[in-house]
C-alpha cells in the first residue's frame, strides 16, 4: 500500500482539479422538513444525490472521494432516525456495490465498526474486496468516525507497533502509517452543505491544508453544477501550504483535468 506523506511535511503537487474531495453532506432532515416530510426521507434522496456526484468525480478525474455519512456524535439522533440510517446503509451497500465494480471505484470504509451489526460489518468486508482492485476512484464512506478517535486510534497502534518509544521519538512518520486513510492523500477540496461552516470533528488531521468549501445548499440539490462551482472556486485558490506569494510565482500549477 503506498504511504502518503503529512502536507506539513512535504508540499502537495496543485492542479486545477482536486485530487481528493472530501464532503459533509448536511442538509438532508431540512431537505425533507422544508416539505413537510419524515426526515428519514431527506437521507433516501440524499443517496440519490450521492450516486450523481460519485458519477461526476470520477468522470472529471478524482482519484479520491471521502464523504461523512455518520459521526460517532450522530448516535444521539432519535433511535427511529438511527435505525432507518443504519438500514439505508446496509440496503444501498447491497445494491450499489456491482455498480461501483463496473465503474472502476473502490469502496472503502472508516471508522469504528464496532457497534455496527454483524450483517453491516460483513457487508462492508465484502464490498471492500469485491472492489480492491478498481483503480478508477476510491470512494471512502467515514461511518462511526471521529476525527479524535481517528489520532486516538492511530496513536494506540503507534505504540503498539513500537514497543518502548520515547516521547522525544514520536514524529508524524511513525503515526501517519497508523491514520484511517493512511492510503489517501490528504483531501485538497472539503466541501460542506447545508449552510454551516464547520468540519465537526471529520478527518481533523488530514485537513491541516484543505481548502474548506461551504454551501447553502442542502444536499439532496447538490447536483453535477454545484460540484463544478466548487471546483471552480478552487482552481482559482492560491494554495501556498506556508510559502509566500512571491514564492508561489515560479511554481505553474499542473494542467492535470
Amino acid at each position: 500500500m503506498t504511504q502518503h506523506t503529512s502536507s506539513t511535511l512535504v508540499i502537495p503537487e496543485v492542479q486545477a482539479i482536486p485530487r481528493h474531495v472530501a464532503i459533509i453532506m448536511d442538509g438532508n432532515g431540512r431537505w425533507a422538513s422544508n416539505r413537510f416530510m419524515p426526515r428519514v426521507a431527506g437521507h433516501t434522496e440524499g443517496l440519490a444525490a450521492l450516486r450523481k456526484i460519485v458519477q461526476e468525480c470520477r468522470r472529471l478525474g478524482v482519484e479520491y472521494l471521502t464523504v461523512f455519512a455518520f459521526s460517532s456524535e450522530n448516535w444521539r439522533r432519535p433511535p427511529e432516525e438511527v435505525g432507518f440510517l443504519m438500514k439505508l446503509f446496509l440496503k444501498s451497500l447491497k445494491s450499489e456495490v456491482a455498480r461501483l465494480a463496473e465503474n472502476d471505484i473502490a469502496f472503502r470504509l472508516i471508522g469504528d465498526l464496532s457497534r455496527f451489526d454483524d450483517a453491516i460489518q460483513q457487508m462492508v468486508k465484502f464490498s471492500e474486496e469485491k472492489t480492491a482492485d478498481c483503480k478508477g476512484l476510491t470512494m471512502t464512506v467515514a461511518a462511526n468516525y471521529g476525527g479524535r478517535w481517528d489520532i486516538l486510534q492511530a496513536m494506540r497502534k503507534c505504540l503498539i507497533a513500537n514497543p518502548g518509544l520515547q516521547a522525544e521519538q514520536v514524529s508524524e512518520e511513525l503515526l501517519q502509517p497508523h491514520l484511517s486513510m493512511a492510503y489517501a492523500p490528504e483531501p485538497d477540496l472539503f466541501i460542506r452543505t447545508g449552510g454551516e461552516q464547520r468540519v465537526s470533528n471529520f478527518l481533523l488531521w488530514q485537513l491541516a491544508y484543505t481548502e474548506l468549501y461551504f454551501t447553502d445548499t442542502l444536499w439532496p440539490h447538490f447536483d453535477e453544477a454545484e460540484l463544478h462551482k466548487a471546483f471552480d472556486w478552487f482552481s482559482q485558490r492560491e494554495r501556498r501550504f506556508g510559502r509566500t506569494s512571491a514564492q508561489l510565482e515560479s511554481v505553474p500549477m499542473s494542467d492535470a483535468v
